[in-house]
């Protein structure tokens, strides 16, 4: 199947670049894993993004997104991307389901939260640790809940966990957490919270539910072993970009190299979100990457059709 415009990734960055491409005449391809709205989807609260509604979900944010593009005319297809040929001017993108042609493609299939890779955590996943915070939250109101990780993600997330636990532990590697002033406030109000710094969660035991923690300190290696039966916990150690498909392409530390015009160096080519180097990785930033990268793929087309 032949379009002007492939977009690989249904987050905030692929629904702008589908949205602007298709206003602008072309016939566009949105392909996307799981779901429309990508990571953003899963979060319990969007903040600081212009538009947003009163008490904004990861959720209802996700859904204005998906009923934007849809309403725009944007073809959604849930597939996917086993490999890309994107050297050649026809572009081809292959899914578990199809193969799909293309004049351009815009990248926009974001990151993968990060794991800690540590013993317990891939046989106890969904079962005490590697929650969802919308979804799980509530599962363990009335425990024990940690929240692993010190920056906005994680610290955001951690207060609107806080209504659910009984007591709230965060835990972090580095000597002060990293969030911004806004969240630190809301977090000094919490009567359930307690802090470990300088700390790593170095293991989770148990048999079918996490049963106990191996906690070690950053500064003496010294390990101690929580026996919390039931608690839950909740991991925000950062994310690593989707970018395994893209051996055509430069990257820097995996994520991949775009100019101003959102351009990687294969013509056709293009790139937007938290996929690409860049400075800040922000709803709003992703968004206007998704502008930049579909106006721009949108004046390559025309001049190769010319």
């Amino acid at each position: 199947m032949k379009y002007d415009m492939v977009i690989i990734g249904a987050g905030p960055a692929g629904i702008s670049a589908a949205v602007y491409a298709k206003s602008r005449g072309l016939n566009v391809l949105l392909l996307e894993k799981k779901q429309v709205g990508g990571l953003i989807g899963n979060v319990s609260t969007v903040t600081h993004y212009a538009g947003i509604i009163e008490k904004e979900t990861g959720a209802t944010f996700a859904n204005r997104l998906k009923e934007q593009a849809l309403g725009a005319g944007v073809e959604i297809v849930y597939e996917e991307v086993m490999e890309v040929e994107l050297t050649a001017d026809v572009k081809k993108i292959k899914t578990d389901k199809s193969v799909y042609e293309a004049a351009a493609v815009i990248l926009a299939n974001g990151t993968t939260p990060r794991k800690l890779d540590i013993p317990g955590e891939a046989a106890l996943s969904g079962n005490g640790i590697g929650l969802n915070a919308a979804r799980d939250g509530k599962r363990y109101e009335g425990k024990n809940i940690y929240v692993v990780g010190g920056a906005d993600g994680a610290i955001k997330e951690a207060i609107y966990l806080a209504q659910f636990a009984k007591k709230l532990t965060i835990i972090h590697f580095e000597e002060k957490l990293g969030a911004i002033a806004e969240f630190m406030r809301k977090l000094d109000q919490l009567p359930n919270l307690e802090v470990r710094l300088n700390t790593r969660l170095t293991g989770v035991f148990g048999d079918d539910h996490v049963e106990r923690l191996e906690l070690t300190s950053e500064k003496t290696a010294e390990k101690e072993i929580i026996e919390d039966d039931g608690c839950g916990i909740f991991v925000y150690a950062g994310s690593i970009p989707n970018t395994g498909l893209y051996t055509e392409l430069k990257s820097e530390d995996g994520f991949l190299t775009v100019n101003a015009r959102m351009e990687t160096e294969i013509p056709g080519v293009y790139a937007a979100g938290d996929i690409c180097v860049k400075q800040v990785r922000q709803v709003a930033t992703a968004a206007a990457d998704g502008a930049i990268a579909a106006i721009n793929a949108c004046n390559y087309i025309k001049s190769k059709s010319k």
